[in-house]
């Protein structure tokens, strides 16, 4: 289900459709930050749940342009029995009118917050708006095509449930127009003659009149023939295999607040592609001196941990790739978390297996650091994120308000279609 906010009131002489426009983007922005508010404050349990909304009420009313206080105005007021033209009017204390204040009222009116509930898929949809996987192209056919339903006209033969109501009653008239029209004229040409026939003549042109009104009553209202119905026919479209590795690091050094941040960072990349995309297989790996490829609960909920050797991940996602996912065949991607610490001489090696064997067939690789000193696994990565392009990019998420804009910032549509 789409999110979206409707404006069905009329249009007013006395409106503006630019005020109006800013209202609305003003209550959308609302909404995406009570969406962002809410996936700060969240548990991980919890990621995935509806979200109330609160608009206040000085929000609620589209902006007019108003008279300001102050200045001389000359105002003629109906029914006005104590001042005549020239009489000077005090002007009304503050807070003098009928209008709503912050002051305590007795007369039991009010107006409170605008609050409303988004659903599941509505929090979703707000949530993942405008994402996309980047470079995502294409593939070629696999052995089992995906098939898609296109319109495909209208036959004469079909399903009743498929029978195009418009299209039937539209040929049902044009055959009545068609098979009658000689018919009407000669119709009318014999009624126009009817008047000044002889008795003899009179009888003859009844007679030829009346048959024409039988044969134009016997064409069908509608006949089978003009019967349409809607066509649908199946086409193959190419698919776009696409397979996202995801790398955390669970070694010693990770603490638990780590760990949450790594696993919320996670869980919106397994969220927004398992919603986004049909055709997107997950491989998770978890890593400290080993790494090891694991099912999506044990990814995040095992507890195992130890010592730290970043590149064992690398190499396996290397080898998982080379033996399943070709890169001729499949969109590659891969997202790794971790703390940044590391062996020295296995950061370089790190960088040096990104640069010679996973980015060279990677349509994007995103490196998240959940910690915020840069140690040696930063300054390598940094180093090649220089030599390599827009398709490698790195940032810090150092506390849980910072995973909702990095994880949009990584994610972030980038106008390139598929091809």
């Amino acid at each position: 289900m789409l999110q979206s906010i409707i404006d069905r009131r009329l249009s007013g002489k006395n409106k503006s459709i630019g005020n109006r426009e800013r209202f609305l983007r003003r209550v959308k922005d609302q909404v995406k930050e009570a969406v962002r508010r809410a996936v700060d404050g969240r548990s991980i349990r919890d990621m995935a749940q509806g979200e109330e909304v609160r608009i206040p009420k000085k929000d609620l009313n589209e902006p007019v342009f108003r008279h300001g206080d102050g200045g001389v105005r000359e105002v003629v007021r109906p029914g006005n029995r104590e001042y005549v033209k020239g009489d000077r009017a005090a002007k009304p204390q503050q807070g003098g009118g009928q209008g709503g204040g912050g002051q305590a009222s007795d007369s039991g009116e009010g107006e409170d917050d605008f609050v409303f509930t988004l659903t599941r898929e509505e929090f979703m949809d707000v949530f993942f708006e405008d994402l996309a996987l980047p470079h995502l192209v294409r593939t070629e056919l696999t052995e089992q095509p995906e098939w898609k339903t296109h319109r495909a006209g209208f036959v004469s033969d079909g399903s009743p449930t498929n029978l195009h109501v418009v299209r039937s009653m539209r040929g049902a008239l044009g055959r009545r127009i068609a098979l009658g029209l000689g018919k009407r004229r000669t119709l009318a040409e014999l009624e126009a003659e009817l008047p000044g026939a002889t008795e003899p003549r009179r009888t003859a042109l009844l007679a030829e009149i009346a048959e024409l009104k039988r044969r134009l009553n016997a064409i069908p209202f509608l006949d089978p023939i003009d019967l349409r119905f809607r066509n649908r026919v199946r086409v193959p479209v190419p698919s776009t295999n696409a397979v996202m590795f995801c790398l955390m690091d669970v070694s010693g050094s990770m603490d638990e607040s780590r760990k949450d941040l790594a696993k919320r960072f996670f869980i919106l990349l397994y969220l927004f592609l398992t919603r986004h995309y049909e055709k997107v297989e997950l491989v998770f790996i978890r890593h400290h001196t080993q790494a090891s490829e694991v099912d999506e609960q044990n990814f995040f909920h095992a507890t195992e941990t130890g010592g730290t050797v970043v590149s064992s991940a690398l190499l396996l996602m290397h080898q998982i790739q080379q033996a399943r996912y070709p890169a001729s065949q499949w969109n590659i991607y891969g997202a790794q978390a971790s703390d940044g610490d590391n062996w020295h001489h296995d950061s370089s090696y790190c960088r040096d297996l990104l640069r010679d064997k996973l980015l060279p067939v990677c349509r994007y690789f995103a490196y998240v650091q959940v910690a915020e000193p840069e140690q040696n696994l930063w300054d390598e990565y940094s180093a090649l994120s220089e030599e390599v392009g827009p398709h490698f990019a790195m940032r810090k998420a150092c506390q849980a308000s910072d995973i909702y804009p990095v994880f949009r910032e990584l994610f972030r549509r980038d106008g390139r279609v598929a091809a």
